[in-house]
């Protein structure tokens, strides 16, 4: 039963309706500073807590709270005979809820300028000390840290006279991150403002069980960042299908964010296989996106994950009859589409992602190793200049083309290697790439280029145009734009490009070589543009 609370908050969001609500109830209300005078203007009737201790605030209001009157009122076992006694001997009464929010010191913090004095004077003492007694003595008392929490308190109160147990002991785990995370935030602030120390501190909730690790036999789980929002597979809901696997939410997260590269401009599909997208296209239609981007590699997208940037609909759900597929990732689903997959395997995992088109909110990327965690800036961009270095003078009309080429290569991991196409007016496929291999010119001439032509091969069968194969893949490929994530150290790349027939290259350049490599391009009748911007991923 709530019959006494304690209300002192900074943030005074909602805090009046809740007295309100609190007093409607018969509940007697305690409180501080600013937080009672609030109250009174609004007509509320307040208890000063220097009324309760017999002290007035002091030092500035620096303590005001921290008094057995207080604490004794909020740490007393109910049902233990000894610790009633001493509250009844001791004219301690009990505090039944407290209601409490601390000090700006994050927000203080982040100001341009801040000094050291003004961030000091924003660490709560007493809010943090009030919210752990609260939540450590959770089976009698109701702890309160966000003010998005006071209505549905209320409604539990109205309802029945109490908070519920369940709902006490969800509050308190509340506050106690809450606390947490506050002092986490001084820690940060602190160790470099006096020790000049960068500390990291993470905030990771709600661990789920996954299926298994990278392979059967390791356990694997998926912690949600607190506090994180946007397009992010967190915020994904799963509409069908089995459980997710470590290597499912590698793959899926590698889909979403090269899905993403391509804007919004044109329908567009990413199709991922053990964290490389191995098909990528746009199109003027979602059927038209995925089927080029399964020509990038139809051998590699069996039990790949496909990333659409548009909401899936029936025409390309029916293209993925007979084709087994791991997951797909969208914005939404139509109705019929998703009744189609559902009933195209019970295993087949949907997820639905309404935030996907929204802008990263993330800003820094993480990567355990073994005894430390590294951090680093997200790759943003995909050119820093465009310079043609070479005789050969490089389209303006590849622009596009180009670019697009770019986006796909600093999803590929390095050493990556891009060749696209445009199949129709406007719209783009990356026909083939050659990644993660230890040397650059085996990612051209063992991959890129070979998988290029196992794919036209494909295309060739299937649309029967009327010319030889040989001749085919000579026109195609000399329309094609390859982009590599790196300087050519050597200019062999060159030369295994034009042996491809491929006359126009992307590279960041700034290899001791350049000279060299500009050379062999102008001999063999290649252009090229130097973009300035390396895309490593590792």
């Amino acid at each position: 039963m709530v019959k006494r609370a304690l209300l002192s908050v900074s943030d005074k969001t909602g805090i009046v309706d809740f007295a309100r609500g609190l007093e409607k109830l018969d509940i007697q209300i305690i409180s501080t500073g600013g937080t009672a005078r609030i109250l009174r203007d609004a007509g509320v009737e307040v208890t000063d807590v220097s009324e309760v201790t017999g002290f007035p605030e002091m030092m500035g209001g620096r303590v005001k709270t921290l008094h057995p009157m207080i604490h004794g009122g909020i740490l007393s076992v109910r049902d233990d005979h000894d610790h009633m006694g001493e509250a009844e001997k001791l004219n301690v009464e009990l505090i039944d809820l407290v209601a409490v929010n601390l000090y700006p010191f994050e927000i203080t913090v982040s100001k341009e300028g801040v000094l050291l004095e003004e961030a000091i004077e924003n660490i709560d003492i007493g809010g943090p000390t009030m919210l752990r007694s609260a939540a450590k003595n959770f089976k009698y008392v109701t702890v309160v840290c966000d003010p998005g929490d006071y209505g549905s308190i209320l409604k539990e109160l109205r309802s029945s006279g109490i908070v519920s147990q369940e709902t006490r002991e969800a509050l308190a785990v509340k506050a106690f991150r809450h606390t947490a995370d506050y002092d986490a935030t001084i820690d940060t602030y602190l160790s470099k403002a006096l020790l000049d120390e960068e500390v990291l501190r993470m905030n990771f909730n709600d661990g789920v069980t996954l299926r298994y690790g990278e392979n059967w036999r390791q356990e694997a789980k998926f912690y949600t960042e607190a506090g994180a929002s946007g397009p992010i597979l967190a915020n994904a809901k799963q509409l069908h299908g089995k459980e997710l696997s470590y290597n499912n939410y590698i793959d899926a997260d590698n889909a979403l964010q090269t899905v993403k590269e391509l804007g919004q401009e044109k329908a567009a599909i990413a199709i991922v296989k053990h964290n490389n997208p191995c098909g990528l296209a746009t199109g003027n239609t979602l059927y038209q996106a995925l089927g080029s981007a399964w020509d990038g590699d139809p051998i590699s997208a069996y039990g790949s994950i496909i990333c659409s940037n548009t909401v899936f609909d029936l025409e390309s759900a029916e293209f993925l009859n007979g084709k087994f597929i791991e997951i797909i990732l969208a914005p939404g689903f139509e109705p019929d589409a998703l009744e189609y997959l559902k009933n195209k395997s019970a295993n087949l995992r949907l997820l639905e992602l309404p935030e996907l088109n929204e802008e990263f909110e993330v800003q820094e990327t993480y990567k355990y190793v073994l005894g430390g965690m590294l951090k680093q800036t997200r790759n943003i961009g995909i050119y820093e200049k465009w310079e043609t270095v070479t005789e050969k003078p490089y389209p303006d009309e590849l622009r596009s083309l180009s670019e697009f080429c770019l986006h796909a290569c600093k999803c590929v991991k390095s050493n990556a290697v891009t060749l696209a196409y445009e199949y129709d007016e406007g719209c783009y496929m990356m026909l083939s790439m050659g990644a993660g291999q230890p040397n650059r010119v085996d990612s051209i001439r063992k991959l890129a280029a070979t998988k290029a032509k196992e794919n036209l091969k494909v295309i060739y069968d299937r649309e029967k145009p009327d010319v030889s194969f040989d001749d085919y893949c000579e026109d195609i490929l000399s329309k094609c734009v390859m982009a590599s994530d790196a300087f050519f150290p050597f200019d062999d790349s060159i030369v295994h490009a034009a042996e491809n027939n491929i006359q126009y290259i992307l590279s960041p350049g700034g290899s001791i070589r350049d000279e060299e490599v500009i050379a062999t391009a102008n001999r063999l009748g290649v252009s090229m543009i130097f973009t300035g911007m390396r895309h490593f991923l590792h």
